[in-house]
Formats: C-alpha cells, sequence, structure tokens
C-alpha cells in the first residue's frame, strides 16, 4: 500500500493510527457485531461513543462546564446563518470583522437578519493580513472573526479583547492544532473536515447564556436550544463523522493534549516558512506576523511554473497543492495527521525543484 501526502485544505488526512482503528472495527464496532455506519444512534454502543467523544474534546479544550458542546451537521456554512439566528436578537447589530472568504461569506449571510458592521476588511491587499481591531460597537449582539483563513493563510495573533460583547469565531481550520482560551469567546463552531475527522460534523461550542434566545421563525435543526436540550440527538447525528472525530480526540490525548500537538505544529511550519524566507524562487503570501500554522500558501513570480510545480509535485505523492483561485499559486495545507515527514518531503522537492529552476 502507498499512501500520499495530503496537503488538501479539506477534507484533510486523519492520522493512520485512527485510520487503522475505524477499519479494525469497521465490521464489528466493539462487540456490537455491526459497523457504527449501521447501528442505531440510540443504542447503548453509540451513546458510549458519542457522550465519550464529548468528554474527550472537553478534555483536550479544557471546555468550561458552562458551556455546550453541539454535534452537528450542514458545516460551518449553515453556522452563517445559524449565529445570527440564534444571537443577534438583542439590538439586531452585530460587528464581522472580514479577514477573508469565508469571513465575508458569514457577513453577508447575517445581513439577512440584521444590522452587519464591518469593522475592519483586509480585502485591499487580497487578505494577505489581519486587521487588529480594538473598537466594537457598544450594543452590538456579537462580534464575529474566522480565525485561522484556509484560503489566505493568515490567523490572528491577538484574540480581539470585545469585553461584555461576545465573541463568535469559526476555527474550522484550526482547532485543535493548539490550546485556545474557550472563555474568551462567546461561541466557537468549526466543521469537521480539516483536522477532526471526516466531513459531515459540524462542532459549536457555546455559553449557555446565549443559548435559548432564538428569532421564533428560526429553523428547529439550527435552534441551539433544541439541539442542546436533545444532546444533539434530536434528529439522526451524522453518526460516523463522530465516531471518527471521537478517535482523533483520543489520538490527541495520546500524545499529550493540544500543548503537544502545538509544539508539533510550529516545527512543522517552521520547517517550511524557514525554506520560504530564504528561497529565491518561492514567494510567502501571508504577512509575516499573521502566518498560518495550518495553511502555508506561497507562488514563485511565474503561474505557468507554479502549474509545473503542482503537476510534479503530484507525481512525487506531494498531492493537492494547488492554490485557491482566489490567490493562486499552491498551499500546503498541513494540518495534524500530516506527519513532519510529509512537511520535509515537501520541502526537499521544493529545493529539488528551485534548483532545477534558476
Amino acid at each position: 500500500m502507498k499512501r500520499i501526502y495530503n496537503f488538501s485544505a479539506g477534507p484533510s488526512m486523519l492520522p493512520l493510527p485512527v485510520l487503522e482503528q475505524a477499519a479494525a472495527e469497521m465490521l464489528d464496532c466493539r462487540g456490537s457485531g455491526c459497523s457504527v455506519m449501521e447501528m442505531s444512534h440510540r443504542s447503548p454502543v453509540y451513546d458510549a461513543i458519542i457522550k465519550k467523544a464529548e468528554a474527550d474534546l472537553r478534555t483536550l479544550m479544557e471546555i468550561p462546564d458552562n458551556y455546550k458542546v453541539l454535534f452537528l451537521q450542514g458545516g460551518a456554512t449553515t453556522q452563517f446563518s445559524a449565529v445570527p439566528l440564534n444571537l443577534m436578537n438583542g439590538s439586531g447589530k452585530a460587528d464581522y470583522i472580514v479577514s477573508g472568504q469565508f469571513s465575508k461569506k458569514a457577513a453577508t449571510e447575517a445581513e439577512k437578519y440584521g444590522t452587519v458592521n464591518v469593522l475592519a476588511s483586509s480585502k485591499d491587499r487580497n487578505f494577505a493580513y489581519i486587521p487588529h481591531v480594538t473598537e466594537f460597537t457598544p450594543d452590538a449582539d456579537y462580534v464575529h472573526i474566522c480565525f485561522n483563513n484556509t484560503i489566505f493563510g493568515t490567523t490572528y495573533n491577538y484574540i480581539p479583547d470585545t469585553g461584555d460583547i461576545p465573541l463568535v469565531a469559526d476555527v474550522s481550520s484550526c482547532i485543535l492544532s493548539r490550546p485556545i482560551d474557550v472563555k474568551r469567546f462567546g461561541l466557537l463552531y468549526a466543521g469537521a473536515q480539516k483536522n477532526m475527522g471526516p466531513a459531515g460534523l459540524t462542532v459549536v461550542i457555546v455559553r449557555e447564556d446565549l443559548i435559548g434566545h432564538a428569532r421564533p421563525d428560526t429553523p428547529v435543526l439550527l435552534d441551539y436550544k433544541v439541539q442542546a436540550d436533545a444532546d444533539s440527538m434530536y434528529n439522526t447525528p451524522p453518526c460516523y463523522s463522530i465516531y471518527i472525530a471521537g478517535l482523533v480526540f483520543e489520538w490527541l490525548l495520546g500524545l499529550g493534549g493540544l500543548k503537544e500537538m502545538e509544539k508539533i505544529n510550529v516545527a512543522k511550519a517552521k520547517l517550511l516558512y524557514d525554506y520560504l524566507d530564504k528561497s529565491s524562487l518561492f514567494i510567502p503570501v501571508a504577512d509575516k506576523d499573521c502566518r498560518s500554522i495550518m495553511n502555508v500558501c506561497f507562488r514563485t513570480a511565474d503561474p505557468e511554473l507554479d502549474k509545473q510545480f503542482c503537476s510534479e509535485a503530484k507525481a512525487a505523492g506531494l498531492e493537492n497543492l494547488k492554490g485557491h483561485r482566489s490567490v493562486g499559486g499552491m498551499r500546503a495545507s498541513i494540518y495534524n495527521a500530516m506527519p513532519a515527514e510529509g512537511v520535509k518531503a515537501l520541502v526537499d522537492f521544493m529545493a529539488e525543484f528551485e534548483r532545477n529552476h534558476k
């Protein structure tokens, strides 16, 4: 069996031990005589799976007791609607910081439900940096950010101090990559397919006082109170995605938790950025003070050479390095499951490519 190094922005690589355990349990999960994909979500075996997944996530992220953990469907994009439907019901105003495509889409969606104040945007330089914002609308119902920008390779190097205004963050492409102080946020949400598991699961971590204020016309599946009261079981949850995410949580705990994972991720990113900073061929895209350790964007000065690089990299087993169309160039997503050997293989290939194209 030959496995590639998959640098896809999502769905992304999963840890090999997780895949091996899932394969071993495919036909008979924990003595049930069936796969997780076949069993009832109301069965004792699955009840234990989902409860342990939540408990392990709480341990990993040090989630306080006054926060609910919801395992939902619809991807992070559905939360672009769910957040204002549940939270934009005081003044009817919300502040958004636009640092990339997804925060822009979130702001556009929220405009359907109230007044959106875009406090700052980095669109002027094609989202190559993170705006630094210190002042917020006094009566805003919440402030929304996208903590890590998958497409543009940027991340917040600070947590905005919003005072008593709840801070909401899309953490889809950085969740579990390093510790984060959950108490600084009113709500965190993330699609699983980048750093937690397969597509189909979205995790919402929401402070309890923010639950129960949804608009009367909120669709039932988007109402946080409905989902919290039912322990994410109002309807059939994304069972298999939750099961895999639970195995990922166990894997992370086995590594020593998020502090250890952060050390690994910082070392991987440093290896790649150090090479980019000294290269005479490849150009890093994001400003240095806000570079993501999860998504590394770079390019050459020639779009045709970028295409050649991606083609030759694919032939060498380095897949999905083509950058998003709005940025061009290349993007290496080096999420938790990407081993250090994969990043080293990429750097070695880049060095060889540069020697051949001076």
